[in-house]
């Protein structure tokens, strides 16, 4: 069976790599950063966020997915609508983590009293 606290943070951090593909292309227009610069940060931001979701078997894949929700609320500092969109992806993953680990708990219990 699917862990679903994993598939939750999981689908939060592809979905959260779209938005930052996207916030990438628009930022040189929206900041005083520059095109190259803005597109190799946003490339960099977009893997980590592929690559995180990859490592949800670990707990560092979780860590790793804290620091980057820090970091995607820091852009916020080059592009100010990065705050607002970064806090809400925060929250979005905090939920995740939540609800996903409330849910495997209550599988596991209902899964033991089925078993005993």
């Amino acid at each position: 069976m699917r862990s679903p606290k994993r598939t939750l943070a999981a689908t939060t951090l592809v979905a959260e790599a779209l938005v930052v593909f996207f916030a990438t292309l628009v930022a040189s227009r929206l900041s005083s950063v520059g095109l190259t610069t803005s597109l190799v940060a946003g490339g960099v931001l977009l893997l980590l966020c592929l690559l995180c979701a990859g490592m949800l078997r670990r707990p560092a894949g979780y860590a790793l997915g804290w620091v980057l929700q820090a970091v995607i609320v820091a852009c916020g500092f080059w592009v100010p609508m990065m705050f607002g969109i970064g806090l809400v992806f925060a929250v979005i993953w905090w939920a995740a983590i939540h609800f996903g680990g409330k849910i495997e708990r209550e599988q596991a219990e209902v899964a033991r009293r089925l078993d005993g």
